[in-house]
């Protein structure tokens, strides 16, 4: 396990930034660990906890399959967007991805983000994910970091 430094999501950039992380990703969904890598990229911005995103290969295979729906970030560009299974669920729409990304951000090609919530765990280094509050961001809320946090009511225009 990584000690790292705690993070108030206030010092974080806009535009985002892409940071590579060594932190132990796990996933679970139908009982099952879907994804686990060592390898992710955090996306970090300002007021937002960091959206973690796992190399493709990460997700056991059969573990995504294309969902409809799409939606554009002013930086990212536009998001696809993915059902996520694993043993006897599956959740239309949990995951995104950017098959083509706006420049500074290629990095996100072939990289695979979850909504935490949606998911049986979602782990980080052995901690529960608490999820980014008012379901519309991906945000993962760990120790390592503090707030407040965009995406609780009345927090949209932020």
């Amino acid at each position: 396990m990584t000690t790292h430094p705690v993070e108030n999501v206030w010092d974080y950039p806009r535009p985002p930034r892409i940071e590579p992380s060594d932190e132990l990703v796990r996933i679970e969904l139908g009982g099952e660990v879907i994804a686990e890598t060592r390898a992710s990229l955090r996306v970090l911005e300002t007021s937002h906890p960091p959206t973690y995103y796992l190399p493709r290969e990460a997700f056991r295979e059969g573990a995504l399959t294309s969902a409809p729906g799409a939606s554009v970030c002013e930086w990212k560009g536009r998001a696809g967007y993915l059902t996520v299974s694993g043993g006897n669920r599956a959740e239309s729409g949990a995951a995104w991805h950017y098959p083509t990304p706006r420049p500074g951000f290629e990095p996100l090609t072939g990289h695979v983000a979850v909504y935490p919530g949606r998911m049986d765990r979602v782990e980080v280094d052995g901690e529960t994910v608490e999820p980014q509050p008012g379901g519309f961001y991906g945000g993962w809320i760990t120790s390592r970091v503090t707030g407040p946090f965009k995406g609780a009511p009345g927090t949209r225009g932020w």
